[in-house]
């Protein structure tokens, strides 16, 4: 458990476990600790890598925006720091933007991908996701205060009263569009997709992420040789907010990231 100097950023990370190098990219207003479920099961098969993004955490902010760009840079900063030029990435949410544009921006860098509850584009979510999105600031920071995550920020981050900066910042970051529709139908690396079924995000835009993937455009064959080395899994009875910690995600994730893909 440490820092690492990277992009003129103290970035925290923790490591758990033995094996092949597996990156863990939390959720919005998150840490590490939003793996804690699940970290047990992955560290037995992996060398875990936690990471608390910019602001995040254990993570101090610094004088630049919150970017999905600049974090995916962090996060291959790290890498090479650490002297990791092939590691594999899992990350939810906030973190599932970072994590796809780590793969984007440096492909070199990333072996495997799973991407969980993470859309390509921002209009991906639905609009009533969105909506609440666009009305993050200061002031819903302070309506947050005494929540499970302020109370997780007041007692780990470096400078406690940065919640309300982290709420306007992120507000910043989740009101700009962006759509990754060329670089993700230009991915080469294998990636597996992981929603809930009542996720935040609409089946309809699930199944384009997949598409753009290679999947879904014809029958595998017989012995299913035709298959697209990405994934798609949509978990039965979960939302947004379950996925991360639910059991199946090591269970899918893991003969992912182990097996040969043809």
């Amino acid at each position: 458990m440490s820092y690492a100097d990277v992009n003129g950023l103290r970035l925290w990370y923790e490591e758990h476990g033995d094996g092949p190098p597996l990156v863990l990219l939390h959720g919005g207003y998150g840490a590490t600790e939003m793996f804690a479920p699940i970290l047990p099961v992955l560290a037995r098969r992996r060398r875990v890598i936690a990471v608390d993004l910019q602001g995040h955490g254990r993570t101090a902010d610094v004088a630049r925006p919150l970017r999905y760009e600049s974090m995916a840079d962090d996060v291959a900063a790290l890498l090479r720091h650490l002297d990791l030029p092939g590691a594999q990435l899992l990350g939810y949410s906030l973190g599932g933007g970072v994590a796809l544009r780590t793969a984007i921006q440096h492909p070199d860098l990333v072996r495997r991908l799973v991407l969980v509850s993470t859309p390509f584009r921002r209009q991906g979510w639905y609009p009533e996701v969105l909506a609440a999105m666009s009305s993050q600031d200061e002031r819903a920071g302070e309506r947050m205060r005494g929540t499970p995550p302020h109370q997780l920020y007041t007692r780990i981050a470096p400078r406690p009263q940065d919640w309300p900066l982290l709420w306007a910042k992120t507000g910043d970051l989740l009101r700009r569009e962006y759509d990754w529709t060329p670089q993700v139908a230009a991915l080469a690396v294998p990636t597996l997709l992981v929603f809930a079924d009542a996720d935040a995000i609409p089946v309809a835009h699930m199944a384009e992420f997949y598409g753009l993937l290679g999947g879904g455009h014809r029958d595998p064959g017989g012995d299913g040789t035709a298959r697209p080395t990405s994934r798609l899994a949509v978990l039965p009875g979960l939302t947004h907010q379950d996925v991360p910690t639910t059991p199946l995600l090591p269970q899918l994730a893991l003969p992912f990231l182990t097996h040969q893909l043809h």
